[in-house]
């Protein structure tokens, strides 16, 4: 599945729940609990993503030529927000991640069940994701 196909997916399964706001939060943090284990390792300021009320950790290594993605948070509802993310761009190319237009947000109105600052927090979750992608993709380039 590419980026938007994944989007659609995640769209489509937001609908089942037909707007309905709690179970929605009930999904999200189940979301959020099957992420990866987060290497402990990673647990470090370096890793904490600055903007965020909760502290999530996001970290990346390059497999091959894509980026994949490990994250942890510690609140249940940011880690299936950051779950969210992860789902649509770990293993994907710098250039899936960089080019790519994240519309699910807005498709499964998540303003309306996370708020101002979850929502500044995702966007910063975003960022540095795009970050990773950028670096890889210039090592990729610089061969460095």
């Amino acid at each position: 599945m590419n980026i938007q196909q994944t989007q659609d997916a995640l769209v489509e399964e937001f609908g089942l729940l037909d707007g309905d706001q709690e179970m929605t939060l009930v999904y999200l943090m189940e979301l959020g609990q099957k992420l990866a284990p987060f290497p402990e390792s990673s647990r470090t300021d370096d890793h904490l993503i600055k903007g965020c009320q909760s502290r999530v950790w996001l970290d990346a290594e390059q497999q091959e030529d894509k980026v994949v993605f490990y994250a942890d948070s510690n609140t249940a509802i940011t880690k299936g927000l950051v779950s969210l993310l992860l789902r649509v761009f770990s293993g994907r190319t710098p250039d899936e991640i960089l080019g790519a237009q994240l519309t699910f947000p807005s498709r499964i109105g998540m303003e309306r069940f996370i708020g101002t600052q979850r929502t500044n927090g995702f966007s910063a979750m975003l960022q540095q994701i795009r970050y990773y992608a950028m670096a890889y993709k210039t090592k990729q380039t610089t061969g460095a």
